[in-house]
């Protein structure tokens, strides 16, 4: 299981948050069959969307979508947090792989090449505010660093890395974000640049110090005080982070509400049932024609062509069409409150 701490630096110009990821990204990896490099773009993204969730969100039930939509083969990385500490994530095109670099790193920006990085926060009322940034680099670190000044005006340093082993698995990953408090004293911050121009990779920091000694050596000479999390009921002194799923069977079932009778029909006929695989962690659902068959009795469709209305169930409707007339025109039809509902 991953992990999250906080702190602030330099008596409060910095704040400070640093993730290891190392379990989070392997698990994601596993679950994707990816690449290495885009094992590291994967993890660069499930590892930034934690620390922009804890930097962004203001209720437990927020939540905060990292998307990169560029240009290159891995055709987009997109990956979800919320304060939680659930993160899940996946690439388009899990294979997709990139030579080396010069320096014989992973080429995390050319797999994901020119585009743009949109954030998507979904506050607890359902609200979503949608921003977007062209990327820097597709390095993915710096592409949030420029997010956050661009968006949020906060001058911030992001380090993120993933150390992939030669046969495949997830060593080491992890993240940091630093971000200059109001006020802050320009000799605090060029003693941060100073500290930065230093730094070799966050893995290499993070496997010879761990997290919190990986933190301490990029804040050195700043003060680095963390915050006592076990006041704020996480027993290990740190947000446990964990790569999780929403999917489920019964949610799997409802999206083939979506097909009509007649495509399911074909499903039946064609592949003995239904297979749903969910894009966010790579489960597979599937279902018996009996199962198929027994969504006809749930649902109430459009007479005219066929567009489901809502599916009726013991516990009440589960999907309702959004108009009140139908794409063919035809008024939707309702079902009628309960006598004395």
């Amino acid at each position: 299981m991953g992990r999250l701490v906080r702190g602030l630096a330099a008596g409060g110009q910095l704040r400070v948050l640093a993730a290891e990821t190392t379990d989070v990204v392997e698990e994601a990896r596993r679950r994707h069959g990816t690449s290495p490099t885009a094992t590291a773009a994967l993890g660069r993204a499930l590892t930034g969307a934690a620390l922009l969730a804890f930097l962004l969100s203001k209720s437990p039930r927020e939540r905060v979508t990292l998307i990169l939509e560029g240009d290159g083969p891995l055709g987009g990385v997109v990956a979800e947090a919320g304060v939680d500490g659930a993160v899940r994530g996946y690439v388009k095109n899990p294979a997709a792989e990139a030579e080396l670099r010069d320096d014989g790193k992973l080429n995390v920006g050319t797999l994901v090449g020119a585009g743009e990085l949109r954030i998507v926060r979904v506050l607890a009322s359902g609200e979503q505010f949608d921003s977007s940034v062209p990327l820097v680099s597709g390095e993915i670190a710096e592409d949030l660093a420029h997010y956050l000044w661009q968006s949020e005006q906060i001058p911030s340093a992001v380090l993120l890395g993933v150390r992939v082993a030669p046969g495949g698995h997830v060593e080491a990953a992890g993240g940091l974000v630093v971000q200059v408090l109001p006020g802050a004293e320009e000799e605090t911050i060029t003693r941060l640049e100073q500290n930065l121009a230093g730094i070799r990779g966050f893995t290499d920091l993070l496997t010879e110090h761990g997290l919190e000694g990986a933190a301490e050596r990029v804040l050195e000479g700043l003060g680095l005080d963390w915050t006592d999390l076990r006041s704020l009921g996480y027993a290990e002194d740190a947000v446990p982070l964990r790569f999780a799923c929403r999917c489920s069977r019964e949610k799997a079932l409802d999206a083939l509400a979506y097909f009509d009778p007649e495509e399911r029909e074909a499903m039946i006929r064609e592949d003995g049932g239904a297979e749903v695989v969910c894009h966010w962690c790579g489960e597979v659902y599937r279902f018996s024609p009996e199962e198929l068959r027994a969504l006809g009795a749930e649902e109430v469709r459009c007479p005219d062509c066929g567009e489901l209305w809502y599916k009726k169930r013991a516990d009440g409707v589960e999907i309702v069409y959004p108009d009140s007339i139908c794409k063919c025109g035809r008024p939707v039809e309702t079902e009628p409150e309960p006598p004395n509902a």
